[in-house]
């Protein structure tokens, strides 16, 4: 959530300009407020479903952040994956406090979103992570004449992230405690430079006032593609995040106790999509354009975005390729914790945050 326009990201952190967007949860990092009407899209519920023959009613999913990553829900409403399952699909932007709360009170059953939302479930927000999603979306990147390839080469310089605290700072931050740089501020081994807009990031980064940028997706790859810069850290491909989720699947705990079978039918839905994704990458694209969810310019790049993701149709299929959720929430949380934004003991929280929900089929 720039220069050459691949995606349009919208609201307080949105990397607007030419094109705006960030991939966290999804990812939650990124906040919103744009969409075709600015704020939802309840149309195209299903095709052929009259008005009262959802079994789950009307659900508010906050999904309308620009953001391509959030691909499997845009699908699951176009596709019709949502009505399959008894579910009127209203689709309406939200910031990441909103989300919060919604998921406290119940009023949000059901979102994407990034380990962000970790310290939120320390706090005491009522939430569980009940599925993976897809892989990273964030890349590290440094100017093609620079030197830097690994956290030690960072001391004493400066990195820009989207904000403090965020996720990019997050994932920053994780990378240079294993290399064995301090991150915390008060260490003063490197320093955080916020950037509200990431075009705004990108020139800081050729002008040379950031050494290195944490970027959302698309932006470390306009950057790579322009000639100015190359990728430090993909965190879908490189350590110490490679073969992780960043991105999961978040669910009410209320309504996960209250009524499960709703959020068993949000994730049949979305995972729905997911397949579909993959066995059509470019027919999503084409959706996800037309249906203005994000703004595409260069397809190839959207393209191999959205397979660098990797998003598995079903849990089964996800610990086959490797992946385990439940180990990924553990190791997260155990990151935060080092780096000090987590504070209690790291596995129980990841114990008691992850639930597993089984979709049949």
């Amino acid at each position: 959530m720039r220069k050459t326009n691949i995606f349009k990201r919208f609201g307080a952190i949105a990397l607007v300009s030419a094109l705006a967007l960030s991939l966290t949860t999804g990812c939650s990092k990124r906040t919103d407020t744009g969409s075709d009407s600015d704020t939802e899209k309840d149309c195209c519920a299903s095709e052929g479903a009259a008005d009262g023959d959802f079994k789950y009613g009307k659900i508010d999913i906050p999904a309308l952040d620009g953001s391509l990553c959030g691909a499997p829900i845009y699908i699951a409403k176009e596709k019709g994956f949502f009505a399959e399952e008894g579910i009127d699909a209203n689709l309406t932007a939200a910031d990441f406090e909103t989300r919060k709360i919604g998921l406290n009170n119940g009023n949000i059953p059901f979102v994407n979103g990034d380990f962000q939302f970790f310290s939120s479930a320390e706090q005491g927000i009522n939430m569980k992570v009940i599925a993976g999603m897809h892989l990273g979306c964030i890349k590290l990147i440094v100017r093609n004449d620079s030197d830097i390839k690994s956290p030690a080469d960072v001391k004493g310089k400066n990195i820009g992230v989207d904000e403090v605290g965020g996720t990019t700072f997050q994932v920053a931050s994780v990378w240079l405690e294993e290399g064995g740089v301090s991150a915390k501020q008060e260490d003063k081994e490197v320093s955080f430079l916020p950037y509200s807009d990431g075009n705004l990031e990108l020139e800081a980064l050729y002008e040379g006032e950031i050494d290195v940028a944490a970027v959302w997706d698309p932006l470390g790859d306009i950057a790579v593609n322009s000639g100015k810069a190359k990728v430090l850290v993909d965190i879908a491909k490189d350590e110490p995040f490679a073969g992780k989720y960043c991105c999961f699947y978040y669910a009410s705990e209320k309504v996960l106790n209250e009524n499960p079978d709703e959020i068993k039918a949000l994730l049949a839905a979305v995972q729905k999509a997911q397949k579909w994704i993959n066995e059509n990458p470019e027919e999503a694209l084409n959706i996800i354009v037309e249906g203005n969810y994000s703004q595409v310019e260069d397809k190839e790049i959207a393209k191999t975005l959205i397979q660098d993701y990797d998003y598995k149709a079903t849990q089964a299929e996800a610990e086959a390729a490797g992946y385990h959720v439940a180990d990924d929430v553990k190791y997260f949380a155990q990151k935060l914790h080092d780096i000090g934004y987590l504070e209690g003991d790291p596995e129980e929280f990841a114990n008691n945050l992850y639930q597993e929900v089984k979709v049949e089929g």
